[in-house]
């Protein structure tokens, strides 16, 4: 069975931190690369991180550099997107996704897990 299984979303005050998981079954974890997207109200969704599972290598949108940071624990496939110093742009559904390393294509998509920073 496939699936991205995201925790962690709540509420957070401006420069608080959040941590987000996202639990991933074997078949994804083990072959796909990793991302975080989120997509704010009347807006559209919007890339935050990537974590390249052969290189090892993150990526990450300007808007959330020197804040957010991704990780990847192997013995628990999850992957976490820890936000510090959150501000009130930072609020959004946040999406977990896995990407074939092939094809660059995002195939498999969490069900979303929501953030809300207050002011």
């Amino acid at each position: 069975q496939v699936h991205l299984d995201e925790s962690g979303g709540g509420f957070a005050q401006t420069g608080g931190s959040l941590r987000l998981s996202c639990a991933a079954s074997e078949r994804i974890y083990n072959f796909y690369d990793m991302g975080w997207f989120r997509q704010a109200p009347g807006k559209e969704r919007e890339f935050v991180a990537t974590f390249e599972f052969g290189a090892s290598r993150t990526s990450y949108a300007d808007s959330v550099l020197g804040r957010f940071t991704i990780s990847r624990d192997n013995n628990k496939r999850t992957v976490y997107l820890q936000m510090n110093n959150l501000k009130p742009e930072d609020t959004g559904v946040y999406y977990c996704a896995a990407k074939n390393s092939a094809t660059k294509v995002y195939d498999y998509w969490g069900q979303g897990t929501q953030v809300t920073v207050s002011s």
